[in-house]
């Protein structure tokens, strides 16, 4: 384990991310709302934290193996998340308790969007915004944005990389060079939200509010800069425009950039992966949408499939932005909406949840055991697409299944023993291990009221989620610290 390396890395990394606190100090000057006074403070602090931790080691230049790569990562995120509390525990507007400083940062940085604030359009400008960016910078991931500059420090990227990108094919790069693959990354993540951005505000949102719902939408986050969340604006056209940024967010980045190079959409049509969620997706609309009709939750047809297509496709891909109580929605509709954010997005995309490949792979999986009772003797094999997946790969799917549900009963154990009720508890780990945000029983509104010990559990299962369960479980392995 080279430890000096690490901390020379982690220390350049905290420098860098200082500097996401200059821009909300910005808008605090821009609109004279009087909060940029903690984010300079919380922005000496980082940078003398992050050159304290560089300096003694700044002469340690070693290659980063992959174990040491697992270990940056868990570490830069927790670090992370806690120099990100600073602007939130400092600012006189917010009286926040430290836990609760804890509870929205670690939210906003894993696009989890669960929040313990309440009044939010109260608040000035400046820390709105500062909420809406962690969201931003982590939903494609801070370090992958990091690994862009790193060569230029002469630090490779690829341990980092393997590390932080989601889904069961890490060692998939769009270019020969890692550095020149997160920086694609970031074009697409970028364009993504200037498009989305200049649409809201074509729909008649605020620049303001149009960039800041632009960063949490691409994030796929939730965070909104009202307490009513989208439902503020109460219109269709908002709700269409969220909805599609919100599918284009939830699918592969890698795909996006071979359509882009490739100049075609067939890169889509092609991946099995994007078939599969889009048929997922439009399956629960109709679902919804057929419910609510039934039940007449709504005054016409067109407003029952605005809400439907809404509400379905912003909890299953795990954002969570509201424009209504789907609680308090008839019969099964939410517990349905809460279990199809278990799916999530795809591979590689801002979305949380197990993935869609991996739910995919999971169910051909389940089928070939079926055959194989059928037909001892048949050989079947599972396939993505029209590539046969070797047996380690299925393993490897079915044995992360197995760590996401064991951490979340242990969670889920722990949130009952806070006195938290069995829907409440439930929904609460779901939504904070999938990073969706909002749940049932008493967090569907926020988390303010519930016990800081749930709180910190939930922060334990924002990370869980965020970095895929193996890449924390790991550490927790004797074999991870043998030399």
């Amino acid at each position: 384990m080279r430890l000096r390396g690490i901390f020379r890395v982690l220390g350049l990394l905290i420098c860098v991310f200082s500097a996401t606190l200059l821009p909300p100090a910005v808008v605090a000057l821009y609109y004279g709302d009087g909060g940029g006074t903690a984010f300079m403070l919380a922005f000496a602090i980082s940078i003398v934290i992050g050159f304290l931790v560089w300096y003694p080691n700044r002469s340690v230049h070693s290659d980063l193996k992959v174990r040491d790569g697992f270990l940056l990562t868990v570490l830069f995120w927790t670090v992370l998340g806690m120099v990100g509390v600073m602007p939130l525990w400092f600012a006189e507007e917010l009286p926040l308790s430290f836990t609760d400083a804890v509870f929205e940062s670690f939210s906003g940085l894993t696009t989890t969007g669960a929040t313990v604030i309440q009044g939010i359009e109260t608040l000035p400008h400046s820390l709105m915004f500062y909420r809406q960016q962690l969201q931003w910078l982590g939903g494609m991931g801070i370090i992958v944005l990091a690994v862009a500059i790193l060569p230029m420090l002469g630090i490779g990227g690829m341990q980092l990389y393997r590390a932080e990108i989601p889904g069961p094919q890490k060692d998939t790069k769009m270019t020969p060079r890692i550095a020149d693959t997160a920086k694609h990354l970031w074009y697409i993540y970028v364009a993504l939200t200037a498009a989305c951005a200049v649409a809201y505000h074509l729909a008649g949102m605020s620049w303001f509010d149009a960039i800041s719902h632009a960063f949490s939408t691409i994030a796929v986050g939730g965070f909104s800069t009202y307490d009513a969340s989208m439902g503020h604006f109460d219109s269709a056209t908002i709700n269409t425009i969220c909805v599609v940024f919100l599918l284009l967010s939830s699918i592969n980045f890698a795909i996006h950039y071979a359509a882009i190079t490739g100049r075609s959409l067939m890169s889509y049509v092609r991946d099995p992966e994007v078939k599969a969620f889009l048929g997922i997706q439009l399956s629960l609309v109709l679902l919804v949408f057929a419910t609510v009709l039934v039940h007449k939750q709504f005054a016409d047809t067109g407003t029952a499939f605005n809400q439907a297509m809404f509400q379905a496709v912003s909890i299953s891909t795990t954002a969570g932005f509201a424009t209504t109580d789907f609680a308090s929605w008839p019969l099964f509709l939410p517990l349905l909406l809460v279990f199809a954010s278990f799916i999530g997005g795809c591979a590689s995309s801002t979305a949380g949840g197990l993935k869609v490949v991996r739910v995919v792979l999971l169910f051909r999986q389940g089928m070939r055991e079926l055959n194989r009772l059928v037909h001892p003797a048949g050989v079947y094999t599972v396939k993505l697409g029209n590539r046969i997946l070797p047996p380690r790969v299925v393993d490897a799917v079915w044995g992360f299944f197995a760590a996401y549900a064991l951490v979340f009963v242990v969670i889920m154990l722990g949130l009952l023993a806070t006195g938290l009720d069995d829907i409440t508890a439930f929904s609460a780990v779901a939504a904070c291990l999938n990073n969706l945000g909002p749940g049932l029983g008493d967090v569907a509104a926020n988390y303010a009221t519930i016990p800081d010990a749930a709180k910190w559990l939930l922060v334990v299962a924002m990370l869980f989620g965020r970095l895929e369960v193996f890449t924390i479980l790991v550490l927790l392995t004797p074999t991870f610290w043998r030399s």
